[in-house]
């Protein structure tokens, strides 16, 4: 069990700080990596473990605190995957909207059957830059992809992705119920089962 006070989360996206701050609680101070740099690391992984360890270990490096990395995305079943790790830069970079269009596009002519997707989730936490033992948990979210966006809330691709146990999209979901849903959350509760928190 490691004991944290304080960690470092290596992403500069306030919507995934705010979701995993809320998730970890108060016991945990969670800081992000944008208090000690700017720059983001390459994303050179084949996966989002490898990607999760490598944000990680980067993180820690600058900081010199416990570094706590997310990677996730979506992977659609009739795209083989994608957009998978490429997720957030789909379109190019130009952001969520334009990673929306192109997934609406790509999957224009596909039928409800097939229209199948997961949000995935990976998480990894190192206790400094050279940890040979990384603590990894990853999160599944099932659904499928909406033939149009719905909903306000969220970031990313949650106005698209259909949540079948609550029928709506994940975008409809207040944020307290995303949070106990999501791939994130998955992954996160198994995170505090390993840090004893849960």
């Amino acid at each position: 069990m490691i004991d944290l006070k304080e960690l470092v989360l290596a992403s500069h996206n306030a919507g995934k700080l705010k979701e995993l701050q809320a998730m970890l609680g108060d016991a945990v101070r969670v800081r992000s990596i944008g208090e000690f740099s700017s720059v983001e690391p390459e994303e050179t992984g084949l996966s989002f473990v490898e990607n999760a360890i490598l944000k990680a270990r980067n993180a820690a490096r600058i900081s010199g605190l416990p570094a706590l990395a997310d990677d996730s995305g979506l992977a659609v079943d009739a795209l083989g995957g994608a957009p998978g790790i490429y997720s957030a830069r789909y379109a190019d970079g130009q952001g969520d909207a334009a990673n929306n269009a192109k997934l609406l596009n790509a999957l224009k002519d596909v039928p409800d059957a097939e229209r199948g997707a997961q949000f995935v989730c990976a998480l990894a936490l190192v206790r400094h830059a050279d940890d040979p033992l990384p603590i990894l948990c990853e999160g599944l979210w099932h659904g499928s992809i909406l033939y149009e966006a719905r909903g306000e809330h969220g970031f990313g691709y949650d106005p698209l992705f259909w949540v079948p146990e609550t029928q709506c999209s994940s975008a409809e979901l207040p944020a307290e119920q995303k949070n106990r849903l999501s791939h994130r959350a998955r992954a996160m509760a198994l995170l505090k089962k390993r840090l004893g928190l849960a």
